[in-house]
């Protein structure tokens, strides 16, 4: 294969696998639901080989199960994981706080700034009823999380966050239901105590935040 029909050929795979990947986080490809290689294939317009590989790596995140010679599934959701999701999620957010904040410039402030601005302003719409901005709020909401950690200067632990985080935000996806004022309430507390470098008080409000997030799942009776 010449060096441009690689890259090319590396490009669509990668771009696959951000959108099967994304279909498993959203519930697109439901829990539990079989990975069909001839009908998978058609529907991402990719060869078998390029799927395999793709899937395979979504096995390294828990996001697709191999099944041996029977293929491939969606990775099921259940209590225990979610459970598991969440303190996976406050120990890694709460050690990259601590370093973010100890590190972070007039930059990283401008960041979250505007990350904090456009999270805001889709959480008033959803808060006023608009559902449809639900897909936004789920972008803006990691964007102003990863913006609070983005000084920490590891990017190992920015990547295990992201994923860690993606698949806490598959369960919140299924509940179907937006929090509401809660969420809104502490993702601002969350500014505030950025801008104080208050690393004590954020955690404790990142603590709260995903405690109360992950009975909000259980409560929805959605997750077994």
């Amino acid at each position: 294969m010449l060096k441009s029909e690689k890259e090319a050929a590396e490009t669509i795979g990668e771009t696959v696998f951000r959108r099967i990947r994304q279909d498993i986080i959203s519930g697109a490809l439901p829990p539990g639901s079989k990975i069909r290689l001839e009908q998978t294939k058609e529907r991402y317009s990719v060869s078998v080989s390029t799927l395999r590989e793709i899937l395979s790596r979504l096995t390294t995140e828990n996001l697709v199960i191999a099944e041996g010679q029977r293929g491939f599934e969606v990775s099921p959701a259940s209590r225990q994981e979610l459970l598991e999701l969440a303190d996976l999620r406050m120990l890694l957010e709460s050690h990259a706080i601590g370093l973010s904040f100890a590190a972070g410039d007039l930059d990283w402030e401008a960041r979250i700034v505007a990350a904090h601005h456009k999270l805001s302003a889709i959480e008033r719409q959803l808060l006023e009823g608009d559902a449809s901005r639900t897909v936004d709020w789920v972008r803006y909401d990691w964007e102003f999380h990863q913006a609070l950690v983005s000084a920490c200067n590891s990017e190992t632990l920015m990547a295990t966050l992201s994923s860690v985080f993606d698949r806490f935000l598959r369960y919140h996806l299924l509940a179907e239901s937006f929090r509401g004022k809660p969420v809104v309430d502490d993702h601002r507390r969350l500014f505030e105590l950025a801008m104080k470098r208050d690393v004590a008080g954020a955690r404790d409000i990142l603590t709260r935040h995903v405690r109360n997030g992950t009975e909000h799942v259980l409560k929805s009776g959605r997750i077994r």
